[in-house]
């Protein structure tokens, strides 16, 4: 069996997703390959040569990301800040553009001690686990009402403590439910949410819109369903001073931020744009007592 350069692999296959009109075939090439391989990215000059069979996985995987097959779900895992998450079928995939929020939500939490944080829709549990890898003191609960969902949740979670990081408490609960974690109410330091927000209808990308479950992806025909329970379940879970972060629709930069202020519990409210300078997450503090 003779073995094969393993660059000019690479190289193959980034010509391959090129002509699929890949936005990023290079790097994607070198992942699936580092991925096949099982070494890091970095250290893929490393290994000069390998057996045919590696070469023929790795054909196999650019062709199902040819045709638009998340390469998330190639790979099996997603980044979202600290934390790397098992996704696939069935729940949504993190997505760089979260990064500020949940950056933006541990700066809110920096000066206090094991802060109170709950994730609403919490998906894959990325954002939850990003919060207690930075923070191990945090005391996080996630919830979530999709019962595929809620399985990768639990499955990252118990990964994350096996591995000896912090606990996170999963919910099976509906976030336009009215008694939603009662047991809360007036204490949370933080709520964080990147909730269903497109408006149904609107084209989205075929790694998005083929793979991505619908009911992650659409918030009704506004876009908006989600988010209005969201900031209601918010008002009452935050403690006087508490801070809440909305993910939203990169075509509701005047609307979430109206929607908060229409909550006069609710102040300080900000509108935050993503890294290519589109409105991406809304922000807002619970009102303390006797503030106007």
């Amino acid at each position: 069996m003779t073995r094969q350069p393993l660059r000019l692999a690479i190289l193959e296959a980034e010509r391959t997703l090129a002509a699929a009109g890949i936005d990023s075939p290079r790097v994607d090439a070198e992942l699936l390959a580092a991925h096949v391989v099982g070494v890091d990215r970095g250290r893929l000059l490393l290994q000069p040569l390998v057996d045919p069979p590696v070469v023929e996985e790795l054909r196999q995987l650019v062709e199902r990301r040819a045709a638009r097959e998340p390469l998330q779900h190639l790979l099996g895992t997603a980044v979202l800040g600290p934390v790397t998450v098992a996704v696939g079928p069935g729940v949504f995939t993190p997505r760089p553009e979260t990064e500020l929020l949940l950056e933006w939500g541990l700066q809110a939490i920096a000066g206090i001690p094991s802060p109170l944080v709950v994730d609403l829709c919490t998906g894959s549990a990325a954002l939850a686990l990003g919060v207690v890898a930075c923070r191990p003191d945090a005391v996080v609960h996630a919830v979530e009402a999709d019962s595929v969902a809620l399985t990768w949740a639990q499955r990252n979670i118990s990964a994350h403590v096996n591995a000896g990081g912090a606990p996170v408490t999963l919910h099976a609960a509906d976030v336009r439910w009215t008694d939603l974690l009662v047991e809360l109410e007036s204490h949370v330091d933080l709520v964080l949410c990147n909730p269903p927000y497109v408006p149904d209808g609107t084209p989205l990308p075929p790694e998005v819109a083929g793979w991505d479950p619908p009911d992650a992806l659409y918030g009704g025909p506004d876009g908006l369903e989600i988010i209005r329970a969201v900031i209601a379940a918010s008002a009452g879970l935050l403690r006087y001073g508490g801070c809440l972060a909305i993910e939203h629709d990169d075509t509701h930069g005047e609307v979430v931020p109206a929607l908060l202020r229409r909550r006069r519990v609710l102040t300080d409210v900000e509108e935050h744009h993503d890294l290519a300078g589109r409105p991406r997450f809304a922000t807002a503090r619970r009102r303390s007592v006797g503030a106007s």
